[in-house]
């Protein structure tokens, strides 16, 4: 089977206008996304899935600069996006980031590719960073199910619950993995200042790990943002 990653992402956003382009150290926010999927130990394809939008034409050249593949399709309806990207890369199974995940570990990714195999649907909600994962044909069902209705991937597990599809909680997720009180999603300036602060004060290659040490050596640095999380909630 062939395996992709696809990290969805667009640049418009009204709370954080341009928060997938905004730059730390000198990279966009949406590369440190890019640079942990590409860790990832079965991933055959890793591909940036953005609209068709003339604003989001920054993203494809940012795939490019990257050595990953772009998609662009339907700006609002993420499953059909990443349908017709299954379709155009030939891939058979789907594992979602977020363009707002910046500390995204591949590590969550490889845990639904082991996974996926005896199931339609992969659930990975309620850590730090939200992931699923996809048969290619269970994303066409879901789009033939749907009707047309926009269904985002927080409100995909409810919606198919009764709907003949076999679907798992993602099982065996390391300790370090598993969600705090920490807010690690870029929606507003506040969690801009999280990350920019965090980053700043690590190396390069830094992983999730040192990010987490730095954090425990830091504990005042998760005031910066996590107010916002109820803010956040209040909008899903």
């Amino acid at each position: 089977m062939n395996r992709g990653i696809f990290i969805s992402v667009r640049t418009g956003s009204t709370r954080l206008p341009n928060k997938s382009i905004l730059k730390i150290k000198d990279k966009f926010t949406i590369e440190y996304v890019i640079n942990s999927a590409k860790q990832s130990k079965y991933a055959d394809k890793i591909i940036l899935c953005t609209t068709n939008n003339s604003h989001d034409d920054i993203l494809c050249d940012i795939a490019k600069d990257n050595g990953i593949d772009f998609y662009r399709g339907d700006e609002h309806n993420k499953f059909r996006r990443w349908y017709w990207t299954s379709v155009e890369f030939d891939i058979d199974v789907v594992v979602t980031a977020d363009g707002d995940d910046l500390f995204y570990d591949s590590k969550l990714a490889d845990i639904c590719f082991e996974q996926i195999e005896d199931n339609d649907v992969i659930n990975g909600q309620g850590l730090y960073n939200d992931v699923y994962g996809f048969k290619s044909h269970t994303l066409q069902n879901i789009l033939d199910i749907s009707r047309n209705k926009i269904i985002e991937p927080h409100e995909a597990i409810e919606f198919l619950k009764d709907k003949n599809f076999k679907i798992n909680d993602l099982k065996d997720v390391p300790n370090f993995l598993k969600k705090k009180n920490i807010r690690m999603t870029l929606d507003y300036q506040e969690d801009f200042e999280f990350f920019k602060t965090i980053i700043e004060n690590l190396n390069d290659d830094f992983t999730f790990n040192d990010v987490l040490n730095y954090i425990e050596d830091n504990k005042s640095v998760v005031d910066i943002n996590y107010f916002r999380e109820t803010d956040w909630k209040k909008n899903q």
